[in-house]
């Protein structure tokens, strides 16, 4: 739905037109929405130390699986989206985007974690941090920290991810 509002509107699609890259974009896509957000909201809302360190490993292991997803994507149809220098804001792009920046203030701010390093990486973040259309979609990191304070502390009842997450089930 999304991607077919972006495509009328601007013309363009969030897609790569080749029907294979159009499918590793869609396994990186799954990937954020089935391992790094849920892992997100485990790490955030652990509060024995030993979980929150387990939490910063395993998010740690799902961007490197993403960048990976990236990597794989950029080798098999030279890559998609903002990985590559000079390309377009990208679907993945869209759907990560917003979590990344919650780790560099949210999970930067309650458990003190700290991105990941290497250039290409730190290119893509920069690229798509700095993206006209990225920015218009944030909000201050004042409003996140607060937004993601109950989820920090683990307080009952934050709301039904926090639920979930809690109940060891996985996301909708």
């Amino acid at each position: 739905m999304a991607c077919s509002i972006t495509a009328k509107s601007t013309h363009r699609s969030l897609f790569p037109p080749d029907p294979y890259a159009k499918v590793l974009v869609r396994l990186q896509s799954d990937h954020i929405n089935r391992m790094l957000v849920p892992v997100f909201y485990r790490y955030l809302q652990a509060q024995d130390p030993e979980a929150q360190i387990s939490g910063g490993k395993e998010f740690h292991v799902a961007i490197q699986s993403l960048v990976e997803f990236f990597e794989r994507t950029e080798r098999e149809v030279g890559g998609t989206g903002l990985w590559v220098e000079g390309g377009d804001l990208g679907w993945a792009d869209v759907v990560v985007g917003l979590w990344i920046f919650r780790v560099t203030n949210v999970l930067k701010h309650y458990r003190g974690f700290e991105m990941p390093r290497g250039t290409k990486f730190e290119a893509w973040l920069g690229r798509l941090f700095e993206h006209p259309s990225f920015k218009k979609t944030c909000s201050s990191e004042e409003l996140y920290l607060d937004s993601y304070e109950q989820y920090a502390f683990n307080c009952p009842n934050t709301s039904q991810v926090a639920n979930v997450i809690n109940s060891g089930r996985g996301l909708p």
